[in-house]
């Protein structure tokens, strides 16, 4: 027996004063009404109607029975209500894992605005460049940059991510500029320390198998310190667009060897389950998509530096 299908049986029985009207209004046949009433009234030992051919009457117990029924049918049915609105609502704390250089840079603009379209989610932002377990540590959704490896895991790409080459004027001037990947051995390699060299571009392992020493190497686990050193003549960065395109839309540094550029990169939302996907979290992947675009603003430096 379904507990709440016979309570609920039993409140219409009691309030429309009939199997038959209570069947016409729970959209059931008047037999499995009456065999619902009969499984609750056996399940609580007690009579809670009297029938007779015309009509049915509450018994003592059916009246005191009756509004507590009633009282826990509401409940649940607002409960129900709630989350259905929360589901079509966006609303509650939309917690989000996102990689560190990406979001100081290009993060705030975006929940901002997001927030100014659905002012019922708050926000909590973790900066990690981690991969964090988004279901362990309780994530709706994580921001990742790079090629996805095949998990349980559900990822929507956001946008693409070009990664290039480029030095500062001055180090091209005293230096040369490379024109070809066998040219880039003999060059200084301000070196992204968190890529894996057996997967990463072409460019980035020509560059680490012999750098330049005139002006000594440096590597880093930050792209934008890289980007700053490199604007500084320290030698040749491979980063992406998001983190240099302000050096380079200022002349400080020139993009370099375009016909090498490797193949973009893609920024992901990670989340665990496609289905019943809260209306938070769908939001906020559409409007991220949306917000950023195939073109996004950074890559403007590809066209302004030619």
């Amino acid at each position: 027996m379904d507990r709440l299908d016979a309570m609920r049986a039993f409140v219409m029985v009691a309030r429309s004063g009939s199997f038959s009207a209570a069947a016409d209004k729970l959209d059931k046949s008047p037999q499995l009404i009456s065999k619902y009433v009969s499984q609750l009234e056996a399940h609580l030992s007690t009579r809670l109607l009297n029938r007779t051919t015309r009509k049915v009457h509450l018994t003592e117990a059916g009246q005191q029975y009756l509004p507590r029924a009633s009282q826990v049918l509401d409940e649940i049915d607002a409960m129900e209500n709630q989350l259905g609105d929360l589901q079509h609502k966006a609303h509650g704390l939309l917690r989000i894992s996102a990689p560190v250089a990406f979001s100081t840079r290009h993060l705030a603009p975006l929940i901002n605005q997001y927030q100014q379209q659905y002012p019922d989610v708050d926000v909590d932002l973790h900066l990690n460049d981690r991969k964090v377990d988004i279901v362990e540590e309780g994530f709706d959704v994580a921001l990742r940059i790079g090629h996805l490896k095949n998990s349980s895991l559900i990822a929507k790409r956001l946008t693409n991510i070009n990664l290039v080459m480029c030095a500062a004027p001055e180090y091209l001037a005293r230096y040369g500029e490379p024109k070809t990947m066998e040219d880039l051995i003999e060059h200084n390699y301000l070196r992204y320390s968190l890529l894996d060299n057996d997967n990463s571009p072409a460019a980035h392992q020509c560059l680490n198998q012999r750098p330049h020493r005139s002006l000594g190497t440096v590597s880093c686990n930050h792209g934008e310190f890289l980007c700053q050193s490199a604007a500084l003549g320290q030698g040749i960065v491979l980063q992406p667009t998001f983190i240099c395109f302000e050096e380079v839309n200022a002349g400080r540094l020139r993009l370099i060897m375009r016909d090498n550029e490797p193949e973009p990169l893609h920024l992901y939302a990670v989340y665990a389950h496609r289905q019943l996907l809260a209306s938070k979290v769908r939001a906020f992947i559409n409007f991220a998509a949306d917000f950023y675009g195939d073109t996004p603003y950074w890559d403007s430096c590809l066209t302004t530096n030619q």
